[in-house]
């Protein structure tokens, strides 16, 4: 049994949908008044929803033996509860053998169990229910689904959809449209060449933004891999005309200066020059980056206050927004798409350079393979999500899919760096709440509006952390939180509007892979180091410490094991701190996130050193160019998109010049 496109190959049976249903009311049994339990409110459909978009033939059938097995004696056994089906368990039952799992001393366990809470949590949140309006939103004040604004424009863009098998030429061939593709394609076409673009999701704009965060997820983001291997860390990606830079939260902060220095030294010499400064400042023009539309919401204003109190850095993020973003509740759904048409993203600004310049845009196009002969590269085959096959025949390929697909998509092809799919850094990034006796309304305010550097520098080489929030949402909210019991998350949830995150973003040091399985599919295997983690506790602790001086009554981490205090009335920052590293950070210890996915075809002066030139150039194929976050020689500490758009116009720019 497994995944298609819309949900299981075949129907799920009545076994493994009835397993499912048990695991969804353990974790969430509702309170027998106002919330429904999972199944009641539908979550489990949605779980089949979300799933069935995984392109990953292995885990779906992981999933489908785990449901099968589940309610039978085995499955007992090894939760502790004896030779028993899960189905003769009490509720307390349940949840202690569920815990038993997320406790488990063994990492496999317990990534099953923090993949059996996240779907569940997630569906839960996100699930509007027979009614429409999920009860939970109601009780925390948290509006529904707003639908399109009334009077929004007609999409501005006209990409093509193909329904038979189709063969384009042109000069130059770009896989991906994202910050990296879409800046690519309008540095290429106003250069005079014919250029393509092949995006595998849809086009998206303003009159389709509003639906929801479910809605969003599912037409917005990437289907998978949802995690890396070894259940780590969630990976988050854009998916769709505009890539990232449609659903990100529109902070716009350029290369910092040492890190331009450190990648230089690998062997790019132009990221310390003047070229790579001029393209910096491209960007920011052609992205009306500014920080007059970055007010203080209340959000903000916990990690403002909290960190002036104690004295440390503060400072207003840019962000690439027009005079039309409301800076407020408009700004804070802006992770689903900006219905305002405010945020600066490359659908609006390059994109549309580049289809005004003559370039064709494709969507529902997912490239598969470049076919190389000689060591050139001569064409891409995409397949759309009917199997119809699009062949584009080109004198250069441009490769923008992203830090996970772009090493995925060369390995396919046949290319052998041994640099491919190394180097994959994520910027490991946690949270840790607080809640506060006024109302905060997380999921409202400028998307992002203050950055401390405080924690920037840990080791005097530029490794560290760095402080920022952004807007929280109850699916979103629940990726950073753990599960204690069903009765605690309802409690949490219940102080959700009063409710606000710290995040904590880590420059990492160290790294991962990604590589594809047998059917060509991507895996990314990622475990935290102890050095990066040892900057991440930092960051724990002092998000704890923010919290405690803007005036949190209660502070919590995403630790499983449970780490929290209320200053004042029970526990304290030192003892945080302690239970904090004693519950540690390996797999499924810490609820982390990667939004930003960087490094795994990075550029350098070697082909043992990287797996591109100078140029972005491969070292296999001399016409094929990388240009987005895959090309980072190392993590840059900061959110990423204006670094990914600079360095796919220079890598553009120099290819133009070698085409003409």
């Amino acid at each position: 049994m497994g995944f298609s496109k819309g949900g299981f190959d075949m129907e799920p049976t009545a076994g493994q949908r009835a397993a499912l249903g048990m695991i969804c009311d353990t974790f969430l049994p509702g309170d027998g008044r106002r919330l429904p339990s999972a199944t009641e409110l539908g979550a489990v459909e949605t779980i089949f929803q979300i799933l069935g978009r995984n392109p990953r033939e292995a885990e779906r059938k992981q999933l489908a033996t785990l449901l099968g097995l589940w309610d039978s004696r085995l499955t007992g056994l090894l939760t502790g509860n004896g030779p028993r089906k899960f189905s003769t368990l009490s509720q307390e039952q349940r949840e202690k053998a569920l815990l038993r799992l997320g406790d488990s001393g063994l990492a496999p366990v317990r990534a099953i169990f923090q993949a059996l809470k996240g779907a569940a949590l997630l569906a839960y949140n996100i699930t509007p229910g027979p009614t429409g309006v999920n009860p939970l939103w109601e009780q925390i004040g948290y509006p529904a689904p707003s639908g399109p604004l009334p009077g929004a424009p007609a999409p501005a863009l006209a990409p093509l959809r193909f329904t038979e098998s189709t063969t384009l030429t042109c000069d130059v061939v770009i896989v991906g449209s994202g910050a990296g593709g879409g800046t690519a394609a309008a540095a290429l076409a106003e250069a005079g060449l014919d250029v393509v673009v092949l995006e595998r999701g849809n086009y998206y704009d303003d009159r389709d933004f509003g639906a929801g965060e479910l809605a969003g997820l599912t037409t917005l983001y990437a289907p998978g891999p949802a995690a890396s291997a070894e259940g780590q860390i969630t990976l988050v990606a854009g998916s769709c005309l505009g890539g990232g830079t449609v659903v990100n939260w529109s902070t716009s902060l350029p290369t910092p200066d040492a890190v331009r220095r450190e990648w230089a030294d690998l062997g790019a010499t132009q990221f310390a020059g003047s070229e790579y400064g001029d393209a910096l400042e491209l960007v920011r023009k052609r992205l009306s980056v500014n920080d007059s539309r970055s007010p203080l919401s209340a959000r903000d204003s916990v990690l403002d206050r909290g960190a002036r109190a104690l004295g440390w850095d503060m400072d207003v993020l840019p962000r690439n927004v027009s005079d039309a973003c409301d800076a407020g509740t408009e700004c804070g759904r802006c992770g689903y798409g900006c219905r305002l048409g405010a945020k600066q993203s490359v659908t609006k600004t390059w994109l549309s350079d580049a289809a005004a310049h003559g370039a064709r845009l494709v969507v529902d196009a997912n490239v598969r393979s470049i076919e190389v002969k000689n060591g050139r590269a001569e064409a891409v085959s995409a397949r759309t999500s009917d199997g119809v096959e699009i062949t584009v025949r080109a004198r250069a390929v441009v490769v923008a899919a992203g830090a996970i697909q772009t090493p995925a998509l060369l390995r396919r092809s046949g290319l052998r760096n041994k640099n491919i799919g190394k180097h994959l850094r994520l910027h490991p990034a946690a949270a840790v709440f607080g809640v506060f006796e006024e109302q905060i309304t997380p999921w409202e305010g400028a998307m992002q509006a203050r950055i401390s550097r405080e924690h920037a520098d840990l080791d005097g080489k530029g490794y560290g952390v760095i402080y920022e929030t952004g807007p929280t949402h109850p699916g979103l909210g629940t990726g950073f939180m753990n599960w204690r019991g069903a009765a605690a998350h309802r409690a949490t949830m219940a102080d959700f509007a009063k409710s606000a995150a710290v995040g904590i973003i880590t420059r990492d040091r160290d790294s991962g892979t990604v590589e594809i399985d047998k059917t060509g599919e991507p895996i990314v295997k990622y475990t935290l180091s102890d050095y990066d983690a040892n900057h991440l506790h930092t960051g724990i602790v002092g998000a704890a410490k923010i919290l405690e001086a803007a005036g949190a009554k209660r502070i919590f981490s995403g630790h499983q094991a449970g780490v929290d205090f209320e200053p004042g009335v029970r526990g304290s920052i030192q003892e945080f701190d302690a239970a904090a590293r004693t519950a540690g950070y390996g797999p499924g210890r810490c609820a982390m996130g990667a939004l930003h996915i960087m490094g795994s075809a990075r550029m350098g002066g070697s082909p043992e050193l990287s797996a591109t030139d100078p140029d972005g150039a491969t070292w296999d194929v001399p016409n094929i160019v990388v240009a987005d976050g895959s090309s980072f020689p190392t993590a840059p500490g900061v959110n990423p998109m204006v670094s990914i758009e600079a360095i796919a116009h220079m890598n553009a720019t120099r290819l133009a010049a070698r085409l003409r």
